[in-house]
């Protein structure tokens, strides 16, 4: 009997990873996300898995993102009573992204009821907060480099991966194959996270292309951030960030108080950090230190550079505050939370900023500021867009194309396959060109919903 893997999300886009692998009759799941961006996409999420929760045995988490993991609180209400299986700052992370995820959808559901914005009647949540704390029961930790079975004769073992806290590359080892998911790789250079390990060696390796058809640029994210501050500063704007709420909000932070203690921007500068689980998270990276770079004292730092902003109440008031000042808010392309209110009420000053930090995927409000749209819907009304758009192109946690390439060749030795997965057609395909032109090896990138050997 063969081992094969069917790709049921995370092929052909950035969003929803979700990766089943079957072998002698047991099934388990790499990754169990959320799809977003385009409403095609997203309606995914509404519809049925192609096998029902009861079928899937064991449930593997690479890290926390909702990408990876936001779907985990159906899975559990539509009936999965077994195990999630991940890191513990994987475990901690979920534990503040999956009921903030709940919550939102909940806020945003009632929202359009009560100003009759939906085509649905009611407008419903796709899950609850509740739905959320109850999977989070369900999650079982184990420490990185160390094997376990999650089912009899399956082996799993992670390693880290960089990107966030908790991130790994899983090796799944079944029915004789060797099964390497990076993941989601962190950059060797990144300002805040440990690079990724060397892969294990392996015959069938599920490869990250988020960055694949593109190069970070020379320049660091201070040589990006430093003059966009310094504009603001001097014309009295307000900048508007759209943050992931994991990782991107605290590199930002991080950035923004170098800047201020190199004198590149006026250490008065306010800065607010107004989300909920972003100050959460913030919290955690004193409990993982061995995952970062932060000494003890940057990583206080990192906690006070900011007011940190947890009520509606609070974010409300920032309303009635002047510039200068930056509001960090999620999330991070503006699909939801308490940045689409804070768009909608500096974007159309031109003395203002809007400072995108990373990957937008198509299809998202994040997209369509990143292309020029002097226009945003938010929450069913046209917003003008007057304020300065300004695109940091270094802040990723993705690694780039040739990163990519790199940690795959220090593998060693050629796998069986290569499957280029979790990025947009252009970026999956370009990687598979580079893998079969530099490294000779067999790639291809899967369709969605296709099963292929492993």
């Amino acid at each position: 009997m063969n081992v094969n893997i069917t790709f049921l999300g995370g092929s052909g886009t950035v969003t929803g990873s979700k990766y089943l692998v079957r072998y002698n009759g047991k099934s388990l799941l790499v990754d169990c996300g959320l799809f977003q961006g385009y409403k095609q996409l997203r309606l995914r999420n509404w519809q049925p898995l192609p096998v029902t929760p009861h079928q899937i045995d064991a449930v593997v988490l690479t890290h926390a993102h909702l990408d990876h993991s936001g779907y985990l609180p159906l899975l559990a209400r539509d009936g999965y009573t077994r195990a999630i299986h991940c890191t513990p700052g994987t475990r901690d992370l979920c534990t503040i992204l999956l009921p903030d995820s709940g919550h939102l959808q909940e806020e945003d559901a009632a929202f359009l009821n009560r100003h009759q914005l939906s085509s649905h009647s009611p407008a419903l949540p796709l899950y609850t907060r509740l739905d959320a704390l109850h999977c989070l029961k369900q999650f079982q930790i184990h420490p990185f480099h160390k094997a376990f079975e999650p089912l009899p004769g399956w082996r799993v073992t992670f390693s880290p991966a960089g990107h966030i806290l908790g991130a790994a590359s899983v090796l799944l080892e079944v029915g004789g194959r060797r099964i390497l998911f990076s993941g989601d790789l962190g950059r060797p250079d990144d300002l805040l996270m440990n690079p990724p390990d060397a892969p294990p060696q392996a015959d069938t390796v599920l490869i990250e292309s988020t960055y694949g058809d593109r190069e970070h640029p020379p320049e660091g994210l201070l040589d990006e951030l430093g003059p966009a501050l310094q504009r603001l500063a001097a014309r009295g704007g307000i900048a508007v960030v759209p943050v992931f709420a994991v990782g991107r909000a605290q590199v930002v932070l991080h950035a923004i108080g170098l800047l201020k203690s190199q004198g590149v921007v006026p250490a008065s500068l306010k800065v607010f950090l107004d989300s909920p689980m972003a100050v959460s998270t913030t919290g955690l990276f004193q409990h993982h230190m061995q995952e970062h770079r932060l000494s003890g004292r940057e990583v206080q730092a990192l906690e006070h550079g900011a007011t940190m902003v947890q009520t509606t109440e609070q974010s409300k008031g920032l309303a009635r505050l002047h510039g200068p000042m930056v509001i960090l808010s999620a999330s991070g392309m503006a699909t939801g939370g308490r940045v689409l209110h804070h768009l909608a009420l500096h974007a159309g000053d031109h003395r203002n900023m809007i400072i995108l930090t990373g990957h937008q995927a198509p299809g998202t409000r994040g997209a369509r500021l990143a292309e020029g749209d002097k226009n945003i819907r938010i929450h069913g009304q046209d917003v003008a867009v007057r304020a300065e758009v300004v695109k940091l192109s270094s802040a990723s946690a993705h690694a780039d194309g040739n990163q990519l390439i790199a940690w795959l060749r220090s593998m060693g030795h050629a796998p069986d396959q290569v499957y280029v997965v979790h990025g947009e057609m252009d970026a999956a395909d370009r990687l598979r060109q580079r893998i079969e032109h530099e490294l000779r090896w067999r790639a291809s990138v899967p369709e969605h919903g296709s099963t292929c050997a492993a």
